[in-house]
């Protein structure tokens, strides 16, 4: 498939990037030269967006691989195994998943780069252990929970904290949140210590068996499931953004340390329980049954 990059057909383009790409593991990166960080193990495509004659894709820790397309380059996607229709000399740099490879040819900027985040920062302390690749020190992850300076922060936002660990990303927030029932809204200091034990026990757990199946991603729960049923409860499943990105969950079940819990009684004086009162307001006009007679 040739994706060309001349006026909206470039957002065609990213249309079809994200069903090939978003929410999977990108399984080999090549460049033709070096073009910057490139994605870890087990990092997981989160969006493609197009503006202009630049395309982007991005993924789930930040990185963002850019390209300007200009007038001479294109994107082909491609089925693994088929046979590419330019020379491989011309590629600038391709993306491989199970079932897909995307290339693109002839780009003049090709460039990666990680969106910049102070809190994010390696200046601004040590960095946690990376679960992908360094399960062993999960523990550590778990102290830096207990010792957060922050208890209002919220599970969500402390999970992207790399300073606390590495190698969860959006995909396995939203399913960890999942797992353990936890409102995307529930803080810190709701957690008591056997709930931040498990919080990154399961973190572990999820990220480890994706490296164990080669970082192909099992069926997700919620993550890219807008709209669809619980496997669980069968409600319907709903997304917002959290610290920029998106959180994808399940308001049927994931009801664990809601805020709402925390919210005292309302001290509204009570409406009049008079029957004539009752009446009247049951017969105003914005009250009535619109199907009644």
């Amino acid at each position: 498939m040739r994706l060309v990059p001349d006026g909206d057909a470039l957002h065609r383009t990213a249309a079809a990037l994200r069903i090939a790409l978003v929410g999977r593991v990108i399984s080999r990166f090549d460049a033709f030269s070096d073009v910057g960080p490139v994605p870890g193990a087990g990092r997981v495509v989160e969006s493609v967006e197009a503006h202009g004659r630049q395309l982007d894709v991005i993924w789930d820790d930040g990185l963002t691989l850019h390209t300007n397309m200009r007038l001479s380059g294109v994107w082909h996607l491609y089925r693994t195994g088929e046979m590419w229709r330019r020379p491989s000399s011309s590629m600038r740099v391709s993306l491989s998943t199970t079932d897909w490879v995307a290339v693109c040819f002839g780009a003049p900027v090709v460039e990666t780069f990680r969106e910049f985040d102070p809190r994010r920062h390696p200046g601004s302390g040590r960095l946690g252990p990376d679960l992908a690749t360094e399960p062993r020190r999960a523990s550590e992850a778990i102290a830096a929970l207990f010792h957060y300076p922050e208890p209002n922060t919220t599970v969500a936002d402390a999970l992207l904290d790399l300073h606390v660990v590495r190698g969860v990303g959006s995909v396995f927030r939203s399913e960890v949140l999942w797992q353990m029932g936890l409102h995307p809204a529930a803080t810190l200091g709701q957690l008591d210590d056997d709930e931040i034990t498990e919080l990154i026990d399961t973190a572990s757990s999820i990220i480890q068996t994706s490296v164990r199946r080669g970082h192909r991603m099992a069926p997700l729960a919620v993550y890219r499931r807008t709209g669809q049923s619980c496997g669980r409860c069968r409600e319907a499943i709903e997304e917002r953004v959290v610290s920029e990105r998106q959180l994808f969950w399940c308001p049927g079940c994931q009801v664990r340390h809601d805020p709402a819990e925390l919210t005292p009684p309302s001290l509204d004086r009570p409406m009049d329980p008079h029957p004539a009162a009752a009446k009247f307001l049951a017969e105003l006009p914005w009250r009535r049954d619109p199907l009644a007679g």
